[in-house]
């Protein structure tokens, strides 16, 4: 027999869902949550004219803008996100199988001190010189920074980590000093005899190589500093590459407190060690759409400030009371700042007055130097942890109060190279000694 009940219920069904789409009409219609006004914000930070802004709103408010962009890396209905280009450009020009992008430098760093296991307890082999985000993070992992001291470089000493490992030492964190590129080759192999992990500070140096081999795919981590203050970069932003799958979960878990780095978001730890509390450093697709364009820039760059510097240095003379900054590798080096130690910190006063005279970009520190958080003496708020004192690293002390930094422009063509070192050569030239058996500049 026929189910006259069930009949009397899809009919009423029928007829209710019919009454709903007769009363249930939205008619609002809003914006975009992000939309024309800001899409303008963003262009008059980059200092365009009236005119210029006033055709770009024109044209743009023509455009149906639908829900708006989602400016974000999760959730988005791009086939890639910028995050996500700007971690696969990384990948491609570094040679490495995993990187994270990170909103800075010091998130990056913090990140990896973690993932090598930096904890109470723990100490982390530091360079004298070198900002103070290295050193810091190792604290604020609760470790203790234990720093070397430096060689003619300005680079952290291979032949004085050695007697600075105990059984607390955990990692080395060499850093790149303002262009350089440290002895990475020696201080693997130091590493390597303590089972040390390594975790390279590159953010004063993005693109630099050793051996042909870019600084921050030798150790456990590469740590970049991806801002407007560096070489690369624009605004706040960082970059971490991972030698392994396993280093990069445990950083992704720092950077990601969110779990949002796993298949599966919300489940238990897949295995011992997996979770544990983190930080939010992830970056914002705003800053990626900036720097995966300044990455791809990279080479180039480097390559113009390489070319600058050796024909600068080329022309340079010898002379008896120079010491030129030595180079781990003179072909890998960024090269954006040309330095050389004066045997006094007087005559080195004497020649950055000669040189800005000649209107070149020079400075030292010299006997009034301020506080400089990029050495170790002057980290304050490490004091507490590490007990520091001026004059446990003397080389580094000695070095960084005596050098003289000279700016590179990657701009210079060779003409501009020929006059600034003419001009070095004239300062030079009315203090100090020429001797053809001085130490050489290449």
């Amino acid at each position: 027999m026929p189910d006259s009940t069930g009949d009397q219920r899809a009919a009423q069904r029928a007829a209710l869902q019919e009454s709903l789409r007769a009363t249930t009409r939205i008619e609002a219609k809003g914006e975009p949550k992000i939309g024309i006004d800001e899409f303008m914000s963003v262009c008059e930070r980059f200092g365009l004219s009236r005119s210029a802004l006033a055709q770009i709103r024109a044209v743009v408010e023509k455009e149906d803008w639908g829900a708006g962009p989602f400016l974000a890396n999760y959730y988005s209905n791009l086939s890639e996100t910028k995050v996500q280009a700007y971690e696969r450009a990384a990948r491609e020009i570094f040679g490495v199988d995993y990187a994270i992008a990170v909103s800075s430098g010091t998130g990056a760093l913090h990140a990896a001190m973690v993932g090598v296991g930096v904890k109470a307890g723990a100490e982390v082999i530091c360079p004298a010189i070198g900002f103070f985000a290295t050193a810091n993070t190792v604290a604020l992992c609760g470790g203790t920074p234990v720093f070397c001291d430096v060689d003619e470089s300005l680079h952290m000493d291979p032949a004085k980590i050695e007697p600075l490992v105990t059984s607390r030492t955990v990692a080395v964190a060499p850093t790149c000093v303002m262009g350089g590129i440290y002895d990475i080759g020696a201080i693997m192999e130091v590493a390597g005899k303590h089972g040390l992990k390594v975790v390279e500070d590159c953010a004063q140096s993005c693109g630099a190589t050793y051996k042909g081999k870019y600084a921050g795919a030798f150790g456990d981590y590469g740590c970049f500093s991806i801002s407007a203050y560096k070489v690369v970069g624009g605004g706040e932003g960082g970059l971490l590459l991972a030698k392994t799958e396993e280093l990069w979960e445990r950083a992704s878990q720092v950077i990601e407190c969110g779990g949002l780095w796993r298949p599966d978001r919300f489940a238990p730890s897949r295995y011992e060690g997996e979770l544990f509390p983190g930080t939010n450093y992830r970056m914002s697709e705003l800053e990626a759409a900036v720097d995966v364009v300044q990455l791809g820039k990279m080479p180039a760059a480097v390559a113009r400030f390489r070319t600058a510097k050796r024909r600068i240095l080329e022309r340079l003379e010898r002379f008896r009371e120079i010491a030129p900054q030595r180079s781990n590798d003179p072909g890998g080096e960024v090269g954006y700042t040309l330095r050389f130690f004066p045997e006094t910190r007087e005559l080195s006063e004497l020649i950055v007055e000669g040189l800005q005279a000649a209107q070149l970009n020079a400075s030292t520190r010299g006997k009034q130097g301020a506080p400089d958080w990029h050495i170790y003496s002057y980290m304050y708020p490490l004091q507490d942890q590490c007990r520091i004192h001026r004059g446990d690293c003397p080389i580094a002390d000695e070095f960084f109060d005596r050098m003289v930094s000279v700016g590179v422009n990657q701009w210079y063509t060779e003409d501009d190279c020929l006059h600034v070192a003419e001009r070095i050569n004239t300062v030079l030239g009315k203090y100090c000694t020429p001797d053809a058996n001085a130490k050489p500049w290449l």
